[in-house]
């Protein structure tokens, strides 16, 4: 097993409280904090139960207070802040070493000759936490006690004090706690459980302080569960929603086998163990979503701690999380589920967290969904599947045809996909503060063109293949690929961002154009591809990934952070993306064939598993260095493409670069 291991010389650090580690369940539920236990986000806790998986997801414990007692000393294993900067209790002193085996995040303390271990685990596909605590040594008698933090609130909002109280029941080393409509079960076998149901108030949540959000909360305190402990004897504590989990001896090496047998599927030995690490974390985003008949299928959370399933998202992630990790069954079901959902021609950008009706304000993401069916055809063929989903895949150009929502259609002037309305933000560089979209890229976007002749090349082929008649698809690409010419500007040596928009063509120096430079579109010159590259790694290469605009633009913000309204305003005006890495890898093989330099370009994004989402890598970073990480620990699209990248890189064959 892979395993990450981080010493004194981080734990004694501020970057305690900093690097955050993630355990996921597969339905949308997770648990996760800081090495130090202190929470700093209120979408941090020990259990954060997905009620409709993959959403409605609730902090249901939001900390655990864990104290070890020997001959009369107290040794913190979990820490809280408080609003006043005071840390009690305080886990610093004893805590020597964090450690990630696999995904297992592991704590160990030693303190005086008292030595402790404490690892935390999810049953997959259950809103189950269950915590291993276990006594190496220990110079006398030993006892734990666990104060249970209890919640039930949405994980976007805060809990404050009431003159409120849940229902509290217990039995032997039984806690039932019901808030509002949910019940949350706790059980320690031989523990004593003393009730206290009283509100502690004032956590401070520094993480959401420099987001310029609410940065303190109040919890119900509901129970201590004391009990004795013996050297060598492991105690479980399993914490429930829903229904009580029973304690399971054979859960722990039921999760050890099932990360050792996704290691088997993916089949990386003989890469870095980054990388094989990166494998294991692409799981986390995996997560069941039910079709319209009930029937169980597949989706992607986008991004750790905030994101559910993203249309966008979950279709540029798959690739990588899916087909390079070995699982092309996954990849089929998640296909099958967003083709259960398309509309007019479109998949839908997102499924709202409250369950709602999925809302399809996105231009890109249906192309990206023909992508991904194309890179799983080509992966792993299956004839029946393909007969299936290409009478899908041809409706999408013909509502393209008709025209869509949003404005979203094929011009019949030049063949490429017009997109945009005022007001609304399509492309994935889809911030906006208040009602003005910051890049609104109203016209023919570069990528979305990109995608729409590649698109149209795997339709032709696949149609072929099944003995269709693709003459209008030809007819399609042919005007396509003369209309696609228009976005060289020899000027500047590279593309137009946009063609055709409110004041013309968008001249703006972005990491979009990239997957114009890929060999997989075949829409510019390899000269002109070269000239692409060449200027994004001028301008635009970070040891992150991409920025999103070129410093030498007057609207480029190299610092993101700040309050919602400032940091929406960054978000794509400079800010570094690690999911560009994989189309630029792939453009930078394709046309200069060095896997030396492109080995290079990747290796520095290994480095980010041991920054701030331990064991993964984050959604964005400051586009100046040492660029600092920010936005989402954990996200979908930076793990699947920094694989799809490193798979590229380890398969490549030199060739001839196409002219």
């Amino acid at each position: 097993m892979v395993s990450l291991r981080f010493g004194r010389d981080i734990i004694a650090d501020l970057r305690a409280r900093e690097s955050e580690w993630l355990v996921t369940n597969g339905i949308g539920g997770y648990a996760s904090g800081t090495i130090s236990g202190i929470p700093t986000r209120g979408y941090h806790g020990i259990l954060v139960a997905a009620l409709k998986p993959p959403v409605d997801r609730r902090v249901c414990v939001p900390a655990l207070v864990e104290v070890l007692h020997v001959e009369g000393r107290e040794i913190a294993l979990s820490g809280l802040r408080w609003s006043d900067g005071s840390i009690a209790p305080d886990p610093s002193p004893s805590l020597l070493t964090f450690r990630l085996e696999g995904l297992l995040p592991i704590w160990r303390y030693d303190c005086a000759g008292v030595v402790f271990e404490k690892c935390l685990w999810m049953d997959h596909g259950a809103n189950v936490t269950r915590v291993q605590y276990h006594l190496l040594s220990a110079s006398g008698p030993a006892t734990l006690s666990v104060g249970v933090l209890s919640d039930a609130r949405d994980y976007h909002g805060r809990s404050f004090s009431s003159d409120w109280r849940p229902d509290i029941s217990t039995g032997d080393g039984f806690l039932q706690v019901r808030t509002g409509d949910v019940d949350l079960f706790a059980r320690m076998p031989g523990a004593h459980v003393a009730v206290d149901g009283s509100w502690w108030r004032g956590f401070d949540l520094a993480k959401e302080r420099e987001r310029g959000l609410t940065d303190r909360e109040d919890h119900i305190h509901a129970a201590v569960l004391t009990r004795d402990l013996a050297v060598g004897e492991p105690v479980q504590l399993t914490l429930s929603v829903g229904q009580d989990a029973a304690i399971s001896a054979d859960a722990l090496a039921e999760e050890r086998q099932r990360q050792t047998d996704l290691l088997k599927l993916a089949d990386m030995d003989d890469a870095p163990d980054w990388v094989r690490h990166l494998a294991l974390a692409a799981d986390q985003f995996v997560v069941r979503r039910y079709l319209h008949d009930g029937a169980p299928a597949h989706t992607v959370i986008a991004g750790y701690h905030w994101f559910a399933d993203w249309g966008r998202d979950t279709m540029i992630s798959l690739p990588g999380l899916t087909l390079v990790t070995g699982r092309p069954e996954i990849a089929r079901s998640i296909l099958s589920a967003f083709a259960d959902v398309i509309d007019g021609g479109m998949i839908p950008n997102r499924f709202p967290d409250a369950g709602t009706e999925p809302e399809f304000n996105t231009v890109d993401a249906t192309f990206w969904f023909v992508e991904a069916i194309a890179a799983v055809h080509r992966t792993a063929p299956d004839a029946a599947f393909l007969t299936q989903i290409y009478p899908v895949v041809c409706s999408i150009v013909d509502h393209l045809a008709q025209g869509t929502r949003y404005g979203i259609r094929i011009d019949p002037t030049d063949g490429l996909i017009h997109a945009g309305e005022e007001g609304v933000q399509l492309t994935w560089m889809d911030a906006r503060v208040g009602d003005r979209v910051v890049t609104p890229r109203i016209g023919k976007p570069i990528e979305v063109n990109a995608l729409w002749i590649s698109n149209l090349r795997f339709i032709i082929a696949a149609g072929e293949s099944l003995g269709r008649d693709v003459a209008a698809f030809r007819d399609h690409l042919a005007k396509a690929l003369t209309g696609f010419a228009r976005f060289w500007n020899e000027q500047t040596g590279f593309c137009y961002d946009v063609l055709d928009g409110p004041a013309g063509h968008e001249g703006k120096l972005r990491p979009n154009q990239i997957f114009a430079a890929r060999a997989a579109t075949g829409a510019l010159t390899g000269e002109q591809c070269r000239r692409v590259i060449a200027a994004c790694e001028r301008e635009l290469l970070t040891p992150c990934g991409l920025r999103s605009l070129s410093p030498a633009d007057p609207d480029y913000i190299p610092r993101y952070g700040g309050d919602q309204q400032a940091r929406d305003g960054a978000y794509h005006q400079g800010t570094v993306w690690a999911w560009l890495i994989g189309a630029f890898v792939e453009a930078h093989l394709d046309h200069f064939g060095d896997r030396s330099r492109a080995l290079e370009i990747l290796t520095p994004l290994g480095d980010q598993l041991r920054i701030e989402g331990l064991g993964s890598i984050g959604e964005i970073f400051e586009a100046r260095a040492p660029y600092a990480p920010r936005g989402c620990i954990a996200q979908a699209w930076s793990v699947a493409e920094t694989l799809r990248a490193w798979a590229l890189i380890a398969n490549h064959k030199v060739a001839a670069a196409p002219d």
